[in-house]
């Protein structure tokens, strides 16, 4: 469902006119700057607005904006920027007067955000005939149609009029991935209203439609248990647990073991509030994990203006500033998910890894020290620390997390148990303990024979020793035919060319990595490598340089300067390795980033 979503939630940011970017200069500096005495100014905090946010400090951008819009109060440019960046920043107390000064200001020109803000305000207020009008006002744009019928919906439900609520959601001719919405919100309005047989149809059409979004799982199996339908619940919990890539959701294993308790379960959606909180929840969190940044944490913020303490809403809003590279920020939206919930654990766990992106690695240390200590049967805290100790070359004491971590998996190992037995192994490479390394990966590697990691990373060590190099490139090319654009992979294809002697396949393969990856300075390295030995010594000499300036490791950086000033010895073609090759497979020549397995799953799914 979220890729039939891509194109759709793109073009209506578009649509939008968020304010990711701002206007573009000449048009910003043309309705901006016109004010004469106070133009220096004026353009000054402008300036400094737009800095501001593009550097991700909403604060500092809300700051400038009040500074340039006290200069200049009728202006729409600034009255625009000013009200986003208040509802980015969630102070209400500001934005809902600018919506009604940007909507006076722009007679004949729809304020969609503005609309749908006070359509809010007036919900909250229970003026719901002023609420539908705003929200009807702001319908234009796929996302805009879409948010309006699902506003108004919610808001019928709230007078009273479920009948005219579910025919406003009769929308034939709508896009697939709209009636999945539109579908969903049937059966929740349902819900509400006590309509057990239509609520059931509409949660199964959704469902049939889209089986592994969670939210929607967990509305699905709240109705089925709360009526009765405990093998249907119980199917749909365990769908879920069973298609989990890593450990299963908190949430879905938290209700089914309520379910199989005999506890009763209420719906999920209980009031005519919580609805019209789903509406902006679930597009603010589709448009977050679909590039719509901005637009996105408007919506949430939207939801969270509605229920403050909205658990959903502030993990995905959390997970919105991580993506943005606001960790404190990020950590700040989690400790405001009230607490006690099944989330906690995921909730801490993210939280170290932001602390971690904060270089704080030892409070990060402490709270999961802390939780693996009072979860002695979690895996999740150990499997984190470990990903943390590698990702700051601690590999001595990421093997210990990982190890205890390996300790705690069932006899019967699955598929997902693969990145356990990778990531030790890498560790162990690392640490120049190649025996123990190469039983791990060739572990990980059986449990999921088509990884592109741990094919990478094991086909890689094994062509850098010299050892199993026809096997090695097998594997590598496996991996670059299943990531063809992961420029750590296609690297060690080009580099497992290189040790086989084929100078101009790899120089071929390596141009390819560093155009993926040019920040990387081994990537760059091993470019240079190749074209040297194919004759364009030019390039090679600048490739190599290239490297320095970008902090190799220091034993790495001694060669390359050597090499900048002697070029390469004669060539060598690749042999096969005798038994001293095999003795100093620990002495890996090209340490090399690997391609990083990524954070532990955000905690909306």
């Amino acid at each position: 469902m979220r890729t039939r979503l891509r194109v759709a939630l793109l073009t209506s940011v578009a649509v939008f006119g968020m304010a990711a970017t701002g206007l573009s200069a000449p048009n910003a500096f043309g309705e901006v700057f016109k004010h004469g005495d106070a133009a220096q100014s004026l353009l000054g905090s402008y300036l400094a607005a737009n800095l501001a946010k593009s550097a991700n400090d909403a604060k500092s951008a809300a700051f400038f904006y009040r500074s340039a819009l006290a200069t200049d109060p009728k202006n729409e440019v600034l009255l625009e920027q000013s009200f986003q960046i208040e509802v980015l920043e969630a102070n209400w107390q500001r934005a809902v007067p600018l919506a009604r000064q940007l909507i006076a200001a722009n007679e004949g020109k729809t304020q969609r955000m503005a609309h749908l803000l006070l359509g809010l305000d007036a919900f909250n207020s229970q003026s719901y005939s002023k609420a539908e009008k705003n929200f009807e006002t702001a319908s234009e744009g796929p996302i805009g149609e879409l948010t309006s019928t699902l506003a108004r919906a919610w808001t019928e439900v709230a007078r009273g009029n479920t009948k005219k609520a579910l025919k406003l959601l009769n929308l034939p001719k709508q896009a697939e991935w709209a009636q999945f919405y539109l579908n969903y919100h049937k059966a929740l309005i349902a819900d509400v209203a006590g309509r057990q047989k239509e609520a059931a149809a509409a949660f199964e059409r959704t469902y049939e439609e889209d089986n592994r979004t969670l939210r929607t799982a967990l509305a699905y199996a709240r109705h089925a248990a709360h009526y009765g339908h405990i093998k249907r619940a119980k199917s749909i919990l365990r769908q879920q647990i069973d298609q989990a890539q890593r450990e299963p959701h908190p949430l879905a294993r938290d209700l089914l073991d309520k379910i199989e308790a005999g506890e009763k379960i209420s719906l999920l959606i209980k009031t005519p509030e919580d609805g019209l909180t789903e509406v902006f929840y679930g597009l603010g969190e589709a448009l977050t994990s679909e590039g719509g940044l901005s637009m996105g944490i408007l919506y949430l913020q939207m939801a969270l203006y509605l229920q403050p303490d909205h658990a959903f809403a502030l993990a995905a809003l959390a997970n919105a500033y991580e993506a943005s590279r606001r960790y404190d920020d990020a950590i700040a939206a989690y400790d405001r998910i009230p607490p006690g919930t099944p989330l906690q654990d995921s909730i801490d766990i993210r939280k170290a890894f932001d602390l971690n992106s904060l270089d704080k690695v030892d409070e990060a240390q402490v709270i999961l020290d802390k939780l693996a200590a009072t979860n002695p049967t979690d895996i999740k805290p150990l499997d984190a620390l470990g990903n943390i100790m590698r990702s700051r070359k601690r590999f001595d004491e990421a093997v210990d997390y990982y190890s205890r971590a390996i300790d705690l998996l069932p006899e019967r190992l699955e598929k997902r148990h693969w990145s356990f037995y990778y990531s030790r192994g890498t560790c162990y490479e690392r640490t120049k303990n190649w025996p123990l390394a190469e039983v791990d990966l060739q572990k990980a590697l059986k449990l999921f024979p088509d990884q592109p990691l741990t094919l990478n990373y094991l086909g890689y060590s094994w062509v850098d020793q010299n050892r199993n190099l026809k096997q090695g490139m097998a594997l590598i090319e496996k991996a670059v035919a299943l990531k063809p654009d992961d420029g750590y992979i296609v690297d060690s294809l080009g580099w497992a060319h290189y040790k086989l002697g084929n100078f101009k396949q790899s120089a071929r393969f390596l141009e390819r990595a560093v155009e993926l990856r040019p920040e990387d300075p081994v990537l760059n390295d091993h470019l240079g490598d190749a074209l040297w030995r194919v004759g364009r010594e030019r390039e090679a000499r600048y490739q190599w340089d290239q490297s320095l300036t970008l902090d190799p490791e220091p034993e790495n950086a001694e060669k390359i300067k050597k090499k900048l000033a002697e070029g390469l010895p004669p060539e060598v073609q690749a042999q096969i390795p005798t038994k001293s090759d095999k003795a100093g497979a620990n002495k890996r020549q090209k340490p090399r980033k690997e391609s990083k397995l990524t954070p532990p799953s955000a905690i909306v799914e």
